[in-house]
């Protein structure tokens, strides 16, 4: 590759970055590419080496892949004679890495072939394929997601259970603290490196919380274009685990990481607008709901289930979903106003802010996926005229729960999903071939293993 001649493309670069610059000497440029699993790949190299309009390249296999490295055979001709990705800059995404040394920068890039095709198996495509099937209809999506995550102690030994941090007190929180404000405090030196990584990088945060888990936080994000926000998930996911170890600490995105402690969900809001009027069509010219947001709601609940390997992708994310005292997860595909006992829930608002929040997905969810996957079931209501069923006006009892019920397991989730038709081809069915064969071989690997309670309970007692 040859050596750009100028860089006068950094005068270009978003305020923020420059704020972050401030002068100094731009070393590195970090390439990077959301995979399957929503962790980031690519190549870094010194500035001099990087120019926009470069592409550099990557073999297609990182999509092959399970989130233990391992590979995946697949029905694919010539799989393994490695043909290259070309990684093209997405100029917008441009964006400090905060915790470096000395000043860097991070590029989300696109993946094509060497044609000039979208690579239909790159995270971020299937999400611009799903935008741009609104796009086509004259419609504009928009979302607001909400990060669950939990701080811990540094688990260094995979085989002993996670236990939460040690706060400011010199004492390991363990009690269910919802929405306090003491607790927060308990890891303020944290929160403020997050919101110092996350105003040199240029992003937003609504609010902060603490959720309900010991050591459990969330972070609420402003609404707008969902590759936009897919793009501020995956940077803040990489600067909440950077600010934690900062600070001693792991932060974890797993669904359940401890067992007697609430999981951690990624709400996605929804909502649709008219691109050439702006208007939420979610709402009639009189401010009540729309038909079409009856059938968002309606194809929200009819493909809920089939959609579950991108919303709750991992064996883990079901334990989330396990009947607890102190978990708050919904194990249903109903909806309600203002109903948090529902998996969908309408919050009270006016008529522009008319929305739909979708309370299953967790944040163990690559954002990408998890967002095209949640807005093509509103999308398939929206075009074939699904009726949902009638709210619930408070908690489901057992026959509704049953009728409602989402998988318990992920084996069961990748069974429904082998069926679902209309969802695959709207997201691509190479794609969705692709996901399930890397998601089926994770499986199998997990069931491989034998657990500690096994070794407990069975060793000597059977």
């Amino acid at each position: 590759m040859s050596q750009p001649d100028s860089n006068s493309w950094l005068n270009a670069l978003p305020e923020a970055f420059l704020a972050y610059l401030n002068g100094r000497r731009l070393d590195e440029v970090e390439c990077i590419v959301p995979d399957l699993h929503g962790m980031s790949r690519g190549k870094a190299m010194p500035l001099l080496k990087f120019s926009p309009d470069a592409p550099i390249f990557l073999p297609i296999s990182i999509f092959y892949q399970t989130i233990t490295g391992q590979d995946v055979e697949m029905d694919i001709q010539d799989q393994w004679a490695e043909s290259d990705m070309a990684l093209v800059p997405d100029m917008s995404t441009a964006m400090a890495v905060p915790w470096a040394k000395t000043p860097a920068l991070q590029i989300i890039h696109d993946l094509q072939d060497l044609d000039g095709n979208p690579i239909p198996c790159a995270p971020r495509n299937v999400l611009k394929r799903v935008i741009g099937m609104f796009r086509e209809k004259g419609w504009q999506p928009v979302v607001a997601p909400e990060l669950e995550f939990y701080l811990t102690r540094p688990n260094i030994d995979p085989n002993e259970p996670i236990q939460p941090p040690v706060g400011r007190n010199g004492r390991s929180g363990t009690s269910l603290q919802s929405y306090s404000m003491t607790a927060i405090d308990e890891y303020g030196p944290v929160i403020d490196t997050i919101y110092e990584f996350a105003e040199a990088a240029g992003l937003d945060i609504d609010s902060v919380i603490q959720e309900d888990g010991a050591g459990q936080v969330e972070f609420n994000m402003p609404h707008g274009d969902p590759l936009l926000l897919a793009d501020q998930v995956f940077y803040f996911k990489r600067i909440i685990r950077e600010a934690a170890l900062k600070h001693g600490m792991f932060a974890t995105f797993m669904a359940k990481p401890m067992r007697d402690q609430p999981g951690s969900a990624m709400h996605i809001h929804q909502s649709v607008v008219d691109i050439e009027s702006g208007k939420n069509v979610f709402s009639s010219t009189d401010g009540s709901a729309s038909d079409l947001f009856r059938y968002f709601i309606g194809g929200t609940q009819k493909h809920l289930r089939e959609i579950m390997p991108f919303i709750a992708p991992n064996v883990n994310s079901y334990r989330r979903f396990e009947l607890a005292d102190n978990s708050s997860a919904p194990t249903n595909t109903g909806w309600g106003y203002d109903n948090r006992a529902t998996g969908l829930r309408v919050p009270n608002s006016g008529a522009q802010d008319r929305r739909l929040e979708n309370r299953v997905v967790g944040v163990d969810a690559n954002p990408y996926l998890a967002i095209a996957a949640s807005l093509v079931c509103g999308y398939l209501g929206m075009v074939n005229g699904v009726e949902p069923s009638a709210p619930a006006a408070s908690e489901l009892d057992e026959e509704q729960e049953a009728s409602f019920y989402i998988p318990g397991t992920f084996d069961e989730a990748l069974r429904i999903f082998t069926d679902a038709s209309e969802v695959r081809q709207a997201l691509g069915e190479d794609f969705c071939q692709l996901y399930a064969a890397v998601k089926l071989q994770e499986m199998r690997l997990f069931h491989r293993e034998i657990s500690p309670w096994e070794r407990q309970h069975l060793l000597l007692n059977v």
